[in-house]
């Protein structure tokens, strides 16, 4: 279940305020079931997986890749995999925990662990919304945001991409409000 937090301290965990909340951004935050099969659970359990095993994952989701194939024009997609063994975590995460747009929609679906998006408003307040496993969200193209991890340090999340030119980070230098920083 998804929470929004306000810089006011104020959280929601019902979707149906965390949508209202995020209206003006025009982001999507859904609710996709990972399925029961026994074999994916096992592999979203673990912390590391090699390739083939992110592409059976991948061949056991894509019928959502295909919706947004026919919906968006989405062409390709990968499983990120994060975790606190895999060398330099932390210079990998440098890139995404300051404000910054993309040229493209940056578009994820959590199927194991969790991370916190973070969001600058128009009228210029700020938010975050943690995403767990089973959620999607679509964060718009030039919408100024940040990202980083909870305190688990661990994800696994399905990126799909309409092209992957739109993925280098525009850093806006806007400050994330105190509270709302990562640690």
């Amino acid at each position: 279940m998804a929470i929004l937090r306000l810089e006011n301290g104020t959280t929601y965990t019902q979707l149906s305020d965390i949508t209202r909340e995020l209206a003006p951004l025009n982001i999507q935050l859904n609710s996709w079931p990972v399925g029961d099969n026994p074999e994916i659970q096992e592999l979203l359990a673990k912390d590391a997986i090699d390739d083939n095993q992110k592409e059976q994952v991948l061949q056991a989701l894509d019928g959502y890749f295909q919706q947004l194939k026919e919906s968006a024009g989405y062409q390709s997609r990968d499983l990120i995999v994060l975790h606190p063994d895999i060398p330099n975590l932390d210079t990998l995460l440098s890139k995404f925990d300051k404000c910054h747009i993309h040229a493209d929609d940056e578009v994820r679906y959590i199927v194991a662990g969790e991370g916190i998006f973070g969001f600058v408003r128009p009228d210029g307040s700020q938010v975050e919304v943690t995403v767990q496993p089973e959620e999607f969200i679509n964060v718009p193209a030039n919408t100024e945001h940040w990202f980083y991890l909870t305190g688990t340090r661990k994800i696994k999340a399905v990126r799909y991409f309409t092209t992957t030119t739109g993925w280098t980070p525009e850093y806006t230098n806007t400050q994330i409000r105190s509270g709302l920083a990562a640690v």
